[in-house]
């Protein structure tokens, strides 16, 4: 329990609802302790709306967004304020600046932020609307408190500069191990594989976004501050997880034929199952210690674990009596092989924890870093390019703009008392998918039915205004620390906060609570309507491009792979920038269909053919990489014509999939004949065969060798030549140019 509550205490969430329960409580009370709490409440106001923007980057950034949004928020609530008097210019300026507002999610994720932030100050402009020079003054204070934020958020950063980065490092090596974990879970004999897989899947999209946070971190870090010790260090550890990840995914097992196998000798693979459980372990307990902030401590000798496993493998011939050339012999040498490289890694990433890194350590893995991620970049064209139904960007600015001036509407007819908490409601609900707006619907309202009960109940039986400022604090502190990661709880304890500030503010306001619900339950209810009726962004309508997006980066990494194969040499930077792009796009497409099952069954639309597909791409990176790897991890012979031949056919297939996709009625002779393809096949089974007839004119070592590269080489390009065929056939289907009987 209390090492639970360290680790809450020590998560960037709760560091983050410190910094603006510092900076929206700081105000208060030193305007409350010279009477002035309105001016207090307002900068603490101008904090809170600042905060949502506040995300992970380096400093000149931070900044730089930070005083963005403090002057975008003050001039949103100015303007509100400047035009509220003149209906016939008040209308048409909301309408205008709710749309524009949202339109500008087009630039990313700090953009989505500095919108929502924006949202914010224009819906609770409504709860104090000013004239004259109050309404400047009013803005002003909002101004303000954004810059007090902005100064709080620096000093944190100087405080711990690095500890956001440890943290996200500490939770990727966390599910990285999970990831790992599950590969063991595998080895049980009745295990649910296809559970254990999807929780996998699942995996892998949330390390893709922890991925792209560190890798932007990092690399915009080194870009401006140089290479530093840390930066090595954690950049060390970045590669290593990313290597890790990308061995796990392109190494897979027929678990069920090895089940049968090795029947008559389960040691084997019980030893393997222990070996496979002990590096997840490593990892586990190496990102618990940069958790709490500790040295880390070996607890498992890898090396000890493989040579136990190598022992394994010589008891197995031993016992059996085997030569080293049987399938089951060079199935135990291919999962050994997996396991050393694997081990090899995690030792590497321990080695970053407990000794210094130099620049020789990362071995010019570092080389044309800069270009793996995006530069900040605005251009005027990306909005207005936008200005089109094909775009859910702008029919979500067209959505939420039709709700909130319905919802302020609404609350203008009919008798409610605090109209600015629909449009709050609905700014804090309203996403561009249905199914995260309709779970975050309930979730806000359970929040608030939840949280005005546990409000009331504290209202009713304390009466001493400090101790409820006190809880109100500490609500204020872990609703914020909880929104992130679990919105339910974090509504909840906001909503307890906000209901003891009005119960501080107006004791006799009894009906609060009553208001709160009914403003939230339209609120939500616009909202769900809304993404339903009003040009809704279901899943069904973005997969295409998903898919699409997917096959290129795949075909794109294939194509690298060959040029690696053919060429030989150091690992390109294009090669190393065609892998990001594929996991990366793999990852998407999985988020998209992980969506897709959020919402109602009426709008999964050929539910089938999409997870197929989904699945065949995750197929078709799993066996990329694993050739990729294979080469880059080995010393190869030249490659064949025949191998060039089958790739080529390979690339073919996926353009055509991806012609498929562009246009539904494709050329039907764009693709050729498989007639060369087969006799390609056919021939390097041939190699393969004169291969084995060579066994006595080499060595048994150089043997296994050419064997294990013509065996893994082959068997790729056949399994890579069927997932391309069955990819054109599930898109053939997806986009109803055949039908189910035809396949």
């Amino acid at each position: 329990m209390i090492s639970k509550i360290q680790k809450f205490i020590s998560s960037t969430d709760f560091s983050n609802a410190l910094k603006v329960t510092i900076a929206a409580v700081s105000p208060v009370l030193l305007f409350s302790y010279f009477d002035h709490f309105k001016i207090g409440f307002t900068i603490a106001l101008g904090a809170f709306f600042t905060f949502p923007s506040d995300i992970p980057s380096n400093l000149k950034h931070k900044i730089n967004g930070l005083l963005v949004t403090s002057l975008i928020i003050a001039g949103v609530n100015f303007i509100i304020n400047l035009c509220y008097p003149y209906p016939f210019l008040f209308y048409p300026v909301l309408v205008s600046l709710i749309f524009c507002v949202s339109m500008i999610l087009v630039y990313g994720q700090r953009a989505t932020m500095v919108s929502f932030s924006a949202l914010l100050s224009l819906s609770l402009a409504f709860a104090h609307l000013n004239s004259g020079w109050e309404m400047l003054e009013y803005s002003g204070l909002l101004l303000i408190g954004g810059l007090f934020y902005t100064l709080i958020s620096i000093v944190f950063f100087y405080i711990k500069p690095n500890r956001y980065v440890e943290l996200q490092m500490a939770e990727c090596i966390r599910l990285t191990a999970k990831y790992l974990k599950l590969r063991g879970d595998l080895w049980e004999l009745n295990s649910n594989r296809k559970a254990i897989t999807k929780k996998q899947l699942h995996f892998q999209v949330e390390l893709n976004i922890l991925h792209e946070n560190i890798r932007e971190i990092l690399i915009t870090s080194r870009t401006k501050s140089g290479s530093s010790s840390q930066n090595r260090k954690m950049l060390l550890s970045f590669i290593s997880l990313v290597e890790i990840l990308e061995l796990a995914i392109s190494t897979s097992f027929d678990h069920n034929k090895l089940h049968q196998k090795f029947d008559s000798y389960p040691k084997a693979l019980e030893n393997y199952q222990k070996l496979a459980y002990n590096l997840a372990k490593s990892l586990k307990l190496l990102s618990k210690s940069i958790q709490d902030g500790k040295p880390y401590e070996s607890q498992h000798n890898l090396i000890e674990d493989l040579q136990q496993f190598e022992n394994t493998i010589k008891d197995y011939k031993k016992e059996l009596k085997t030569d080293s050339s049987s399938e089951e012999v060079l199935m135990l040498i291919t999962m050994l092989h997996y396991a050393e490289k694997q081990a090899e890694k995690i030792i590497t990433l321990e080695r970053a924890y407990t000794v210094n890194i130099n620049s020789g350590d990362l071995k010019g893995r570092d080389k044309d870093i800069e270009k793996f991620i995006k530069p900040q970049y605005y251009p005027l064209s990306t909005f207005v390019e936008n200005f089109s139904f094909s775009s859910t960007v702008f029919r979500h600015s067209l959505r939420i703009t039709i709700t909130i001036l319905l919802g302020y509407m609404i609350g203008k007819v009919l008798p409610l008392e605090n109209v600015y908490w629909i449009i709050l409601t609905i700014v804090v609900i309203m996403k561009q998918g249905f199914g995260v707006t309709n779970e975050r619907t309930y979730h806000r309202i359970f929040g608030t039915l939840v949280g005005g009960i546990i409000a009331f109940g504290i209202l009713s039986v304390v009466h001493d205004s400090y101790l409820i400022s006190t809880i109100a604090i500490v609500s204020m502190l872990l609703g914020f620390s909880f929104n992130p990661s679990n919105y339910k709880i974090g509504a909840t304890f906001i909503t307890i906060y906000v209901i003891l500030i009005y119960g501080i503010l107006a004791p006799d306001n009894g009906n609060v609570i009553e208001y709160r619900i009914l403003d939230t339950i339209v609120g939500a209810t616009l909202c769900l309507l809304a993404n339903y009726f009003l040009w809704p962004s279901w899943e069904f309508l973005n997969l295409p491009a998903y898919i699409k997006n997917a096959i290129e980066a795949n075909r794109n990494y294939l194509k690298e792979i060959s040029l690696l194969y053919n060429k030989k040499g150091e690992v390109p930077t294009e090669y190393r920038l065609a892998r990001k792009q594929a996991f990366i796009e793999i990852g998407n497409l999985m988020a998209s269909f992980q969506r897709m099952l959020q919402e109602p069954k009426s709008k999964q639309n050929r539910l089938p053919q999409v997870y197929k597909l989904t699945v065949l791409n995750h197929s078709l990176l799993s066996s990329t990489a694993s050739l990729g790897t294979y080469i880059q991890s080995h010393k190869t012979t030249e490659a064949s014509k025949a191998f060039n031949v089958v790739v080529d056919k390979v690339i073919e297939n996926l353009e055509f999939s991806i012609t498929i996709l562009s246009n539904p009625n494709p050329d039907s002779n764009s693709v050729a004949s498989n007639e060369d393809l087969n006799q390609r096949l056919t021939e390097l089974k041939n190699i393969r065969a004169k291969e084995l007839k060579q066994i006595k004119l080499i060595d048994e070592e150089a043997y296994q060798i050419k064997m294990q590269e013509a065996q893994l080489v082959i068997e790729q390009l056949i399994w890579l030549t069927n997932l391309s065929e069955n990819i054109i056939k599930t898109t053939e289907l997806l986009m109803g140019i055949k039908k189910e009987s035809q396949l």
